[in-house]
């Protein structure tokens, strides 16, 4: 996946708490196998209200969502998180995120970041006044910056290395995988029913040794500078 440092962009007030997936994206839209095509349902109860936020001509190319406490909860559906970004967004700020969601989200490329709920509710009466929907996201110093103010937030230390070097879950681990063929070897002689990692993920190991290149084009969102 594409290593997250910094985005700007339009940010979009949500003013809603306790969002579940279900309501970021609605059972009835689960039923396609493919990972793509999830974008276009986001929100779509909410989205038939011509008031909604998303709906508004200003808001239209957003790609920072602004919410109240407690997003992402309720099912551990990762197509809620396939379904912001296809839908064009890369961050999502709340105080506080669902477990689950957060986790899928780290391991998809979204970043979630939770600032305090005070710094939360100035960034959504700021955007709600028109004084203007730019704002600036820095994982490296986990910053949030909208020209009028500037606070920091919130993110589990691995979700920010995950995004921070590119890499989900699966990625991170097969970074020490030397460090697990190890220790296969050592109880490989007393456990010799047990497979040892290469045989079950052949088709990852190969990159995983593969060093990342590092860039100085200082674009947002480019490869991690080393």
């Amino acid at each position: 996946m594409r290593p997250f440092t910094q985005h700007s962009g339009i940010a979009a007030p949500l003013r809603r708490s306790n969002v579940d997936t279900d309501q970021i994206l609605p059972a009835r839209h689960l039923q396609r196998v493919q990972r793509d095509g999830f974008g276009e349902f986001l929100f779509a109860r909410w989205r038939e209200d011509p008031d909604f936020v998303l709906n508004q001509e200003r808001f239209r190319t957003a790609s920072i969502l602004v919410a109240e406490p407690d997003f992402g909860t309720g099912s551990s559906r990762e197509h809620a998180v396939w379904a912001i970004q296809q839908a064009g967004f890369r961050v999502v700020v709340s105080e506080r995120f669902g477990d689950i969601f957060r986790a899928n989200s780290a391991n998809a490329g979204l970043l979630t970041a939770a600032p305090a709920e005070s710094d939360v509710e100035r960034l959504l009466t700021w955007l709600e006044g028109g004084g203007g929907v730019e704002v600036h996201v820095d994982l490296r110093a986990c910053v949030i910056d909208w020209g009028a103010g500037a606070v920091p937030f919130d993110i589990p230390r691995d979700h920010r290395r995950q995004l921070l070097e590119g890499r989900d879950a699966i990625e991170q681990s097969l970074a020490h995988l030397d460090e697990i063929e190890a220790y296969e070897a050592r109880r490989s002689p007393v456990r010799p029913f047990v497979s040892r990692v290469r045989s079950v993920v052949p088709d990852r190991t190969d990159d995983a040794r593969t060093p990342r290149r590092s860039s100085s084009d200082g674009s947002p969102d480019g490869p991690v500078e080393g």
